[in-house]
């Protein structure tokens, strides 16, 4: 009996030792494979008082995922953040997507692989979190087909994606007033005509790149963006909206052009006019 008083606590340790997972879930989840793609939670460091996170999603080759909005096609991703523990809030930051137009239409989307940086605010500061994630997103290559995706990960503020996460957040478009004298800028904005809902756009670029500008409105609206022309203006058009809609109603135009990536607030009135 003595010698089995002796070695049970040296077995626990040994078990412990070579099965840490035990004690609690990875900094990072496995990757959840699908069709034509795979998923994963992945962790970073604290920055004021809040951990870094991503949502990594990597593809087959010539595939697409969508952006968090689709364009003329395609499925916005859903996250379900509801099992996760010491969690009082959840932020996606979304980088710059690129413009994609076959016969279908136009859609935004992201290519090869994509990092949504998240930014985790916990219930109690200085205890661990444990994110649990149930994802839905779409995959593009003739046809859209959902995928689906559960992860889980424990975030304590020492992961090991720090790089990863750091690089996508600094590819997420900066907030920019109207008019800014800057490199990159959306200039102006004006009806087209009084009984139409179209607008003209006007952005500037560096010389040498093409812009590309995304327009978002709330749920139910729907605006279409064309290339812009030589004078680097781009025709915006409610496609659709909904019958009871008034102003004013925010629209949000995110410009991207030579690697840098900028968004404006504007809004329409009741009368649809941009402000």
């Amino acid at each position: 009996m003595p010698i089995m008083l002796r070695t049970v606590p040296a077995a626990i340790f040994l078990i412990l030792a070579v099965f840490p997972a035990f004690a609690q879930p990875p900094a990072s989840s496995s990757w959840v494979q699908g069709l034509h793609s795979r998923a994963r939670l992945i962790s970073g460091e604290t920055e004021g008082g809040r951990h870094l996170a991503g949502i990594e999603i990597a593809l087959d080759s010539g595939y697409k995922t969508y952006w968090r909005t689709p364009g003329d096609s395609g499925l916005p991703p859903r996250f379900d953040w509801a099992g996760s523990e010491n969690v009082a809030d959840v932020e996606i930051r979304w980088p710059a997507p690129s413009r994609h137009e076959d016969p279908g239409g136009v859609s935004y989307v992201y290519e090869d692989s994509v990092v949504l940086p998240v930014l985790v605010t916990p219930k109690e500061a200085g205890k661990p979190v444990t994110l649990a994630l149930s994802a839905d997103y779409g995959i593009c290559k003739d046809i859209c087909i959902p995928a689906h995706a559960e992860m889980k990960a424990t975030l304590s503020g020492k992961g090991p994606h720090q790089a990863d996460i750091a690089k996508a957040l600094a590819e997420v478009p900066r907030p920019q007033a109207l008019g800014a004298k800057s490199e990159i800028a959306v200039e102006s904005i004006e009806r087209v005509a009084q009984d139409q809902p179209t607008f003209r756009v006007t952005v500037r670029a560096p010389a040498g790149t093409k812009p590309a500008l995304f327009p978002e409105a709330p749920e139910n609206w729907y605006l279409s963006a064309s290339e812009p022309d030589d004078a680097n203006r781009v025709t915006v058009t409610v496609e659709d909206r909904p019958k009871e809609a008034s102003g004013p109603v925010p629209v949000r135009l995110t410009l991207v052009a030579g690697g840098k990536a900028i968004e404006t607030q504007v809004s329409l009135d009741a009368g649809q006019q941009p402000r």
